[in-house]
């Protein structure tokens, strides 16, 4: 019995929880790199937007952009943290093909920024994810190993991208799921495109994430062994990176075994994760200051004057459209989906109607905007003009129906919808003598279903109502149908 009770057989199984911390690469845009004057354009001609400085040539000095200063400062200041008046960039030396200097310009012991926040609500829960730093650097080269001929013998280099400006923002390992880790990357693009500080295109490599998982004991404080998943470039799969790596940590040390520290691929193919190198520490990188830039100095006067072009954050907006207007969180990101809240806070002020402008715009324009795409064009759809409709159809001058009719062509034409209703004949018939021929007509056409009403089945009204607005167009009055064929059909 003694043995059996020493048996692991029979103990509890031990829980782990996951330990998640994110490191977030964003490009910023600028028109030139950040220590050269060439563009940063995406999708030109493999290395053409290269000279001596990116490519690391011999002589070639290094030149700090001002303006990827202002937006490094201004995405760390939305961050909450505390932009230093001086910081300095290191050289981090480690050999890759795509790297043509052997080091990266980067920042290391004294970063633009450092003890920020990331603070957001999500299901009127409050969040906070610490923020540890946010430093500025270049980004490398790519290397291409697919699309030529000889591509199983070489690698190809492509240095357009050598030398785009950077920010890092590192977060302190506060996330305890891979759903928190994809919420939390989506709230920093958020706030990232709003600035107007990055472009948010992961296809094209603008935002990329690095995350740093470990997993412990519930209840225990230290740290587990991390690894770390790299470059992950969509919001999907880092939430499925981190499951499965989080169920093979605990599986390993369920198992009995270790976690290796290491540098990990998502492999969104097999749905797993695959060792790419140990995981270095920074001694690995002999960080060492750069000799050809001096520190960069950021005037108290200068950090407030950034911190001046932030305008209202994402999660802040979200909050005061929900208390001003009366909408759910549901149908706050219905239109940010749709990218339409600056329509829908133009057209209920000027309809004064928050709950008509919501439906129409989450509606009818979310609708065309989804059929056109990047071709809808916004000027044809004003709040001014989208008011004017909803009042047309709140005085009762035309029907609902027929509005989804005058809205259709408002876009096509560029008329306004009073000359619209007036020019096509649109307005709703409200003449009784206009309307009867309609309703006995349409009496006389379905005597099924007037011989139900009159048995009792007055729910078949609903039927002949709609045979009336059928006959009519659209354009009679709902309501006034409905007293004319119940006068009718109670004689």
């Amino acid at each position: 019995m003694l043995d059996a009770l020493n048996d692991t057989r029979y103990h509890e199984p031990v829980l782990f929880e996951p330990v998640i911390g994110l490191e977030i690469h964003a490009r910023l845009l600028t028109e030139t790199k950040i220590f050269c004057g060439c563009s940063t354009r995406f999708g030109n001609r493999p290395n053409t937007n290269v000279c001596p400085v990116c490519l690391g040539l011999p002589g070639a000095l290094p030149v700090l952009n001002r303006r990827a200063v202002d937006f490094a400062a201004k995405a760390a200041l939305a961050l909450n943290c505390e932009v230093q008046e001086r910081s300095i960039f290191a050289r981090k030396n480690y050999f890759y093909p795509d790297l043509p200097k052997g080091y990266q310009i980067s920042q290391y012991e004294l970063p633009l920024a450092t003890e920020g926040a990331l603070e957001y609500t999500a299901n009127s829960v409050s969040k906070r994810v610490g923020i540890i730093r946010v430093h500025m650097e270049e980004d490398a080269g790519k290397s291409l190993h697919e699309g030529f001929a000889d591509s199983d013998q070489k690698t190809y280099l492509d240095f357009n991208r050598s030398g785009t400006p950077l920010i890092e923002i590192v977060t302190h390992p506060d996330l305890r799921s891979a759903a928190d880790a994809a919420d939390a990357f989506r709230r920093l693009r958020e706030i990232l495109t709003t600035l107007g500080v990055n472009d948010g295109n992961m296809e094209e490599g603008s935002l990329r994430c690095d995350a740093n998982v470990s997993v412990r004991p519930v209840g225990q404080q230290t740290l587990g062994t991390k690894t770390e998943v790299k470059n992950i470039n969509s919001f999907r799969y880092l939430e499925k990176a981190l499951e499965y790596e989080i169920g093979r940590q605990t599986g390993v040390l369920q198992s009995g075994g270790t976690i290796v520290q290491e540098t990990r691929l998502w492999d969104a193919d097999a749905g797993e994760t695959f060792s790419m190198r140990s995981k270095e520490d920074a001694h690995d990188y002999r960080y060492f200051p750069e000799p050809d830039l001096p520190p960069v100095q950021l005037a108290p006067a200068r950090i407030q004057e950034i911190r001046g072009t932030i305008l209202e954050l994402p999660d802040a907006r979200r909050l005061r459209l929900m208390a001003d207007y009366g909408l759910s969180e549901l149908d706050v990101k219905a239109l940010e989906r749709s990218d339409l809240v600056a329509l829908f806070e133009g057209t209920a002020k000027a309809a004064g109607n928050a709950k008509a402008a919501f439906n129409w715009i989450s509606g009818e324009v979310a609708r065309k905007r989804n059929e056109l795409g990047e071709r809808f064009d916004r000027e044809r759809v004003l709040p001014q003009s989208l008011a004017k409709l909803i009042g047309i159809v709140e005085s009762g001058a035309i029907s609902a129906s027929i509005a989804k009719t005058v809205f259709e062509r408002m876009y096509d034409s560029g008329r306004s919808a009073d000359e619209i209703v007036e020019q096509d004949g649109l307005a709703q018939i409200g003449d009784e003598g206009a309307l009867m021929a309609s309703v006995r007509s349409v009496i006389d056409a379905n005597q099924d279903a007037v011989a139900q009403y009159r048995n009792g089945k007055t729910g078949t009204i609903g039927f002949l109502v709609g045979q009336v607005m059928k006959a009519t167009g659209g354009k009679a009055k709902p309501a006034l149908v409905n007293d004319l064929l119940r006068r009718e059909l109670d004689q």
